[in-house]
């Protein structure tokens, strides 16, 4: 069975996944065997490895740590090409369709994709849009992509069924990391009554309440990441998953 269909049958038997977001860099090495323990002791269902800038050349020994420790799949998030590894089990294959960069609409597919061919990894190929969170996010500095506006909730589906049509496995909401909102609850709603396809939603998830709202209304994967970096206790990280899980 695919990582792909693996994390499928956990949406359709929990309700939603819960995701829990490392960023590999060189800020985290201290605390990352903790992180890693944390998240493996705390009903997470998939870790997904990847920021927007690494910051040195030690990613691959990073991906090789979290994946030693622990028996999650572990799913690149890549930032760049940069950010390959056959230490992973699979990789959001990204498509930036909010924005009208080229790079990230196909140039760093082409420059990753004989790479990945011979990794042999397994590529989820995810539609990515970009929404306003409150702040200027790190992704929306480094792909120079403007995020879509929340109220715009037409202009939002339109993006996100394009990326259905064009064979997408996934749509991710992102408002991108240390957010101040995640994706309206609305705007969830809305996508899950139009599309075929699951919805992630990252960025700007503070709260189990909010988690549940979210998985409530149709998102399919909510991605945890800034919480993990803030020292959270094991019971913090269980109520989180609690709620996004049915």
């Amino acid at each position: 069975m695919s990582v792909f269909q693996t994390l499928e049958s956990v949406r359709k038997d929990k309700g939603c996944v819960a995701v829990a977001l490392i960023d590999p860099d060189k800020k985290n090495d201290s605390a990352l065997s903790n992180i890693v323990s944390l998240v493996n002791d705390s009903g997470f269902d998939v870790i997904f490895v990847g920021g927007s800038l690494i910051s040195d050349n030690a990613f691959e020994s990073r991906i090789q740590l979290i994946k030693e420790n622990t028996d999650l799949p572990v799913v690149i998030f890549p930032g760049s090409s940069n950010q390959l590894s056959a230490n992973a089990d699979a990789i959001l294959f990204l498509s930036l369709i909010s924005g009208r960069n080229p790079q990230y609409l196909i140039g760093e597919h082409v420059k990753s994709a004989p790479v990945i061919y011979n990794l042999n990894l397994e590529t989820i190929a995810t539609a990515y849009i970009l929404l306003e969170g409150g702040n200027r996010s790190s992704v929306e500095i480094m792909s120079n992509t403007t995020p879509l506006p929340m109220n715009k909730r037409d202009i939002i589906l339109a993006h996100a069924l394009a990326g259905q049509f064009l064979g997408n496995k996934m749509v991710f909401l992102e408002a991108g990391s240390g957010a101040e909102n995640h994706a309206a609850v609305d705007i969830v709603s809305y996508l899950h009554s139009h599309l075929d396809i699951p919805i992630i939603v990252g960025g700007g998830v503070h709260s189990p309440a909010s988690a549940a709202d979210l998985r409530k209304n149709g998102a399919g994967y909510i991605v945890t990441g800034t919480q993990l970096e803030q020292n959270p206790t094991l019971n913090d990280l269980k109520m989180f998953t609690d709620f996004i899980h049915h």
